[in-house]
């Protein structure tokens, strides 16, 4: 006790000088350096860099935080019914992709692997979609990034092959054109505008807004360098009669000469039909179907940035677009728009593949297609909405109001965004554009509670909008049109007071 009694002045004595020390060390050291908490920091007070890149560094919690609290402004992707992009994967997938993500898949001789993992995808495709090729044969195709690319390729394909032919025979190669139905996606105008081919569009009617094959065939001269058909229309999910567009080309080849080709765009339905409507004759069953894409990312089940093209046979792709290189370690032949790019998304394909097998593409689709007949039900019992969509296509249902409504499906589309739901509320395309619709697409991850669910909100958003005044009126287009500037300008402006 006395010796801790004369030892207490010199220990509070050196306690002192430590404490003195210690305050005069932290005083010349930024406080920022010794807070754990970003949002303690002067990070969360200084304005997030958007023009120009910050002169001086910042500690990683810091951007992570930073960056992570912007993105809570965006939409949730399992609600947004807008997109047919896969929004859900297995974890064990997740696992996968992350391990690949430094891989460059440009580099075949350096991940060897990865290439043959390529490969058998397209082998699987090209025999999912019956290409004429043995059991050991290897299939004419390609991995791409989405089917945008996809499209370029086989554009690009049937171009080069009528220019071949029309040289052969003398004639002028300057006026090539594509025949589509005006319900075609943006890529097909982006082809035709990038490499100087004529769309020739089928317009649409109301109650009819797919391609007319009758229509199609008429439009057909000798500079057509192939028909565009869809299986699984974006606007309303359904299949283009591929079988009937084909027997009328045999016969308008048959009486010209002209040996017209067909393109299948299966962006959506590609890894559909095969599994619910087997007997239905689409793709390379049908001799002038000569290249097919598809989305790994839509209902391949993989997330976005995959997409496939295969052809029937190697004779459909010309020898000159196929480069060669060898500055990576081998001889190396590529044909894609993109060089770089990752190979998760191939090993994800190939997951799915291998994971699920025909069996469990089919039940996964099946069930996507009984939800869709649940949500379908649910809009029919309010009584006012009219479906678009048919039951045989892509699982999806589009719906308008019926006629006299005092609302518009764009103040639908913009009330159901509180409940966090992504609804896209567009217009139909010439010479259906007076029809406007909602659209859901059903996917893997959308199961029938949420399906019950949005039933539940559109009914609420109905009944508070019937409360507020309004009126039966009869829009013209240029109002229709001057409206829909105004719904999707508002999004926008809404992001950006939000989201650098």
């Amino acid at each position: 006790m006395l010796m801790f009694q004369h030892a207490q002045p010199s220990i509070q004595k050196k306690n002192k000088k430590s404490y003195k020390k210690n305050t005069m060390l932290a005083s010349t050291i930024p406080t920022d350096e010794h807070v754990h908490s970003t949002f303690a920091s002067r990070y969360t007070r200084s304005p997030v860099p958007r023009f120009q890149m910050p002169e001086r560094s910042m500690p990683k919690d810091a951007a992570y935080q930073v960056i992570h609290d912007e993105l809570m402004l965006d939409g949730n992707p399992r609600l947004n019914l807008a997109s047919f992009v896969t929004t859900w994967m297995e974890p064990e997938c997740d696992k996968l992709m992350m391990a690949a993500i430094n891989k460059n898949y440009v580099d075949m001789d350096e991940y060897p692997v990865t290439t043959e993992l390529q490969n058998r995808c397209v082998n699987m495709i090209a025999n999912l979609f019956h290409a004429p090729v043995g059991n050991e044969e290897t299939a004419v195709g390609v991995g791409t990034v989405g089917s945008s690319e996809a499209i370029m390729l086989a554009g690009l394909a049937f171009k080069r092959r009528w220019q071949h032919r029309m040289r052969t025979e003398g004639k002028s190669t300057e006026k090539p054109n594509i025949v589509t139905g005006a319900n075609v996606q943006v890529c097909w105008e982006k082809f035709a505008r990038y490499f100087e081919v004529e769309l020739k569009e089928v317009k649409l009617k109301e109650g009819y807004y797919i391609l007319d094959p009758v229509q199609a065939v008429e439009l057909v001269d000798e500079n057509t360098i192939c028909v565009a058909a869809i299986l699984g229309s974006t606007l309303t999910g359904e299949f283009e009669d591929v079988k009937t567009l084909n027997d009328l080309l045999l016969k308008k080849n048959e009486e010209t000469g002209w040996n017209t080709p067909i393109h299948v765009d299966a962006a959506s339905g590609g890894f559909i039909a095969p599994f619910l409507y087997p007997d239905l004759e689409w793709d390379f069953r049908l001799p002038l179907v000569k290249s097919i894409n598809v989305s790994g990312h839509k209902y391949g089940l993989v997330y976005a940035g995959v997409g496939w093209v295969v052809w029937r046979n190697k004779e459909d792709l010309p020898d000159d677009l196929v480069f060669h290189i060898n500055y990576l370690g081998s001889d190396q032949p590529t044909f894609t728009l993109n060089f770089s790019k990752g190979s998760s998304q191939i090993i994800a394909q190939y997951y799915q593949f291998l994971r699920l097998g025909f069996e469990g593409y089919k039940n996964i689709i099946e069930n996507c297609m009984e939800n869709m007949k649940v949500l379908k039900q649910g809009i029919e019992n309010t009584g006012r909405f009219n479906i678009v969509s048919k039951d045989i296509g892509v699982p999806l249902v589009a719906f308008s109001l019926k006629e006299g409504s005092k609302h518009t499906v764009f103040e639908i589309a913009e009330n159901l965004r509180r409940f966090g739901w992504i609804l896209p509320a567009y217009t139909m395309p010439a010479d259906a554009q007076h029809i406007a619709v909602l659209r859901a697409v059903i996917r893997e991850d959308f199961s029938y509670g949420l399906a019950k669910r949005l039933v539940e909100h559109i009914e609420l958003v109905l009944k508070e909008m019937d409360a507020l005044p309004g009126r039966a009126i009869k829009k013209t287009e240029r109002e229709t049109q001057e409206e829909i500037f105004r719904y999707w300008k508002r999004l926008v402006d809404r992001k950006r007071s939000g989201v650098c």
